[in-house]
């Protein structure tokens, strides 16, 4: 956030940018219209007009940029202005989960010369406002009035437009149940009502359709890819035995759907895009846990199958290698990876990657890492659903909680944790869910043989680190625990955090509750807490890290507080990548690998 009068003159003297074109064969620069602080630039298919969002001001220094006042106009290429599309004044009122009242989500119609498509508010931006519609799409071509596209019941999610026909897929989200539909609609032709394509919750995995495939026009816009009648869809394909990636092609009119292509179950394929669609051949990714990622030429069999499994492909093909990059690090082959799946006290189903150290010996209870983030769901029946697969190459970059295998460790990697529960109180059970969470996980890895309970430690970044400090004061499952970048005390961010809807004001016991601050105390092993100096993320200031810090330390805890130089709520820099390493496997040594066994007459390790 900016906090002063010379923050905001910083502001203006690093955004200020000059527009202009460049000549791609003779390197001429002419420029377009007077420099400003642009929020966005889009050019028109075809680049005869450009959008842009002009912030000026005043500006807020409670409110990020996005909030700051703006003009949204249209430009021709010699800067002229065409149109002031709507002013948009300071956000600052704008209610949790909201959004802005005028016009926003301005874009382009990729597939006509010069034609705006728009969002606005029916319900006065606040979703606590009771309306049979929350957003209407506008629409609007140079020199004509606006008009109405399409209303939605709920709040717009957002728009694909099909490269044929008038057509789009609009989209819109239900945040009291966490659910979004998609339907197929005529642009060109209101008589011609809209139909329901996918209606699912958010986070669907097993029966998610996949993201449209695009191309690009001669005009330079990208448009989903449309052949004939059918349009194309690449997907994870997540499943219970682990993500199987896919290709399929929607057919517009019957709305059916035919599986092009999957990945076998010994690899990790994915689609990334058309070779010659004519000619059935596609580039794929492919990896497995000894070939490294390399691309692939797939040719589709001119002839469905006779028959074909249910979610299999219903295709043959074949692959040409394309690329032929090399293992870079052989070293670390020996890293040994399984899905793990189990449930928790209350019947959830739960999952968690587990990794094992080179030269692992069957049966050998190892010093534990338990990394994982945690996410709220309100249908408990996709909470539990299985992602990532065993078939990926593993890679240590940065500073993944990999490293710790070099190391001897264990690691239990994307374990979850869904908090599960009605989207406006989910919260109200954070921690206890937290703990069956991990009571589950731990319980399963001892009971794999792989694990010794009196020697595991708990890692997390961001909303990660939060349930690390939470977990390690209102459990006694770990020994020690690394919190990076995190928020530990949530009145300090009365309006909302992450997923929570209402204020402070409104849930005064859940804000105090969900914040390990007010529990230092009850922290009985030590913490590790690393933090950017310069975290812009607006929930996780670096005070977060330093008041849970000094109230540790004032209270005689073991808690050791790292500060990154020049760096936000990532980590970027060569030697803080190697700092952040060196503390985090440095601390689990020390405490974790090395924590002397629990006493005989200590209580156990419990909730």
């Amino acid at each position: 956030m900016l906090t002063s009068p010379h923050d905001a003159a910083l502001f203006d003297y690093y955004t200020t940018a000059q527009l202009a074109l460049v000549n791609a064969v003779s390197g001429s620069i002419t420029p377009i219209g007077q420099p400003a602080v642009f929020g966005r630039v889009s050019a028109a298919p075809g680049g005869s007009r450009i959008l842009v969002d002009r912030i000026h001001r005043p500006y807020s220094y409670i409110r990020a940029y996005s909030r700051f006042p703006k003009e949204v106009e249209v430009w021709s290429t010699d800067g002229a202005l065409i149109d002031t599309v709507t002013s948009q004044p300071l956000a600052d009122q704008v209610p949790i989960e909201g959004v802005v009242t005028g016009p926003r989500f301005h874009s382009w119609r990729p597939t006509e010369a010069a034609t705006l498509v728009w969002t606005e508010a029916l319900d006065g931006g606040n979703p606590r406002n009771k309306a049979p519609h929350r957003d209407r799409l506008m629409i609007k071509r140079e020199g004509g009035p606006a008009k109405e596209l399409w209303k939605l019941e709920h709040r717009f999610w957002g728009i694909e437009w099909i490269e044929q026909g008038g057509l789009a897929l609009v989209s819109d989200y239900d945040r009291d149940r966490q659910w979004t539909r998609t339907f197929l609609i005529n642009a060109d032709d209101a008589s011609v009502p809209g139909r329901l394509l996918w209606n699912m919750s958010r986070d669907e995995k097993y029966k998610n359709p996949g993201d449209a495939v695009y191309r690009v026009l001669p005009s330079g816009a990208s448009v989903v890819h449309q052949e004939q009648d059918w349009i194309f869809l690449s997907g994870t394909g997540s499943s219970p035995e682990g993500d199987r990636p896919f290709l399929d092609r929607l057919n517009l009119r019957t709305l059916q759907s035919e599986r092009l292509f999957r990945s076998d179950r010994m690899s990790l394929e994915y689609f990334m895009g058309w070779m010659d669609l004519g000619a059935g051949t596609f580039v794929t990714r492919h990896e497995s846990p000894t070939e490294p990622p390399n691309l692939n030429l797939r040719t589709l069999g001119r002839d469905p199958r006779t028959s074909a499994p249910e979610r299999e492909a219903a295709r043959d093909s074949t692959a040409r290698p394309i690329t032929r990059f090399p293992d870079p690090t052989p070293q670390i082959r020996g890293i040994t990876k399984r899905l793990v799946t189990y449930t928790r006290a209350d019947g959830v189903p739960l999952s968690f990657m587990l990794y094992l150290p080179p030269g692992y010996q069957e049966g050998t209870r190892l010093p534990t890492m338990l990394w994982a983030y945690p996410g709220d769901y309100a249908d408990k029946s996709v909470a539990g659903q299985v992602e990532g697969s065993t078939k990926e190459f593993t890679t240590l970059a940065g500073t993944s909680e990999l490293f710790f295998l070099l190391r001897g460790y264990a690691v239990l990697d994307d374990v979850a944790m869904p908090v599960i529960g009605p989207p406006e109180t989910v919260y109200d059970t954070f921690n206890e869910q937290l703990v069956m969470n991990a009571q589950a996980a731990i319980d399963k890895a001892v009971e794999l043989g792989v694990t010794d309970r009196d020697r595991v430690g708990i890692g997390g970044h961001s909303h990660g680190a939060l349930m690390t400090a939470a977990l390690m004061a209102h459990s006694n499952l770990f020994r020690a625990g690394v919190a990076r970048s995190g928020a530990f005390n949530k009145v300090l961010v009365p309006f909302g955090f992450q997923n929570e809807k209402r204020t402070l004001f409104q849930a005064r016991d859940t804000y105090i509750k969900v914040s390990p601050f007010f529990f230092a105390d009850k922290i009985r092993e030590p913490l590790l807490l690393i933090h950017g100096e310069l975290d812009v993320n607006p929930g996780t200031v670096p005070l977060q890290s330093e008041k849970l810090f000094e109230a540790m330390r004032g209270i005689g805890k073991t808690v050791r507080l790292t500060m990154l130089p020049y760096e936000s709520h990532g980590y970027s820099a060569r030697e803080s990548t190697e700092h952040v390493l060196f503390e985090m496997l440095s601390w689990f040594d020390r405490f974790v690998k090395n924590a002397k066994p629990r006493s005989e007459t200590a209580p156990k390790p419990s909730p």
